[in-house]
């Protein structure tokens, strides 16, 4: 049987070496597609720590934070990095980023300052002074009480004993 040229055993072997070699090359050209993003943020940002190992740049529309000599920003898409505020962000596989950062509640951190602990624990602080300022009038208002109730008791007493030393 005569098998067209194509078909023949010594054309198909190549060609199978050429998908196989196409297929590899455009995996690998996918591998090194490079994202990045430019926050525009300044030389040296504001950082306000927001526990041991982590901070966040203060006041800025997104959220940056500094991690292990890194500036890192979430976005909607996954995670960008860069050594320097100025430079570009590149993306990050999420696998890649630390753990204290993915945990970090989405957005919590957008536009933060570091006075909002501050103002959440100033007016904690000052709720709580009204309730003993609230539980100290209480108290006072209850002694008040009791002193005019035994005030009572005393004169019914004394008026008890008055009428009791008269019969004698």
């Amino acid at each position: 049987m005569i098998r067209p040229a194509f078909i023949r055993p010594a054309f198909i072997r190549p060609a199978f070496i050429l998908a196989f070699l196409l297929a590899a090359g455009a995996s690998s050209a996918r591998a090194q597609v490079h994202v990045q993003i430019e926050l525009g943020l300044p030389v040296a940002p504001p950082l306000v720590v927001i526990q041991p190992g982590l901070q966040v740049v203060e006041g800025f529309d997104e959220e940056v934070f500094f991690h292990g000599g890194w500036y890192w920003c979430r976005r909607h898409d996954g995670w960008y990095r860069a050594r320097s505020p100025r430079a570009r962000f590149g993306w990050v596989e999420e696998r890649r980023v630390p753990r204290m950062l993915v945990e970090v509640p989405r957005g919590h951190y957008r536009n933060w300052h570091h006075d909002r602990d501050f103002r959440h624990t100033e007016r904690r602080r000052e709720a709580w002074r009204e309730e003993r300022r609230d539980d100290r009038r209480d108290l006072r208002r209850e002694e008040r009480r009791e002193d005019r109730r035994e005030d009572r008791r005393e004169e019914r007493e004394r008026e008890h004993d008055r009428g009791r030393h008269r019969d004698h």
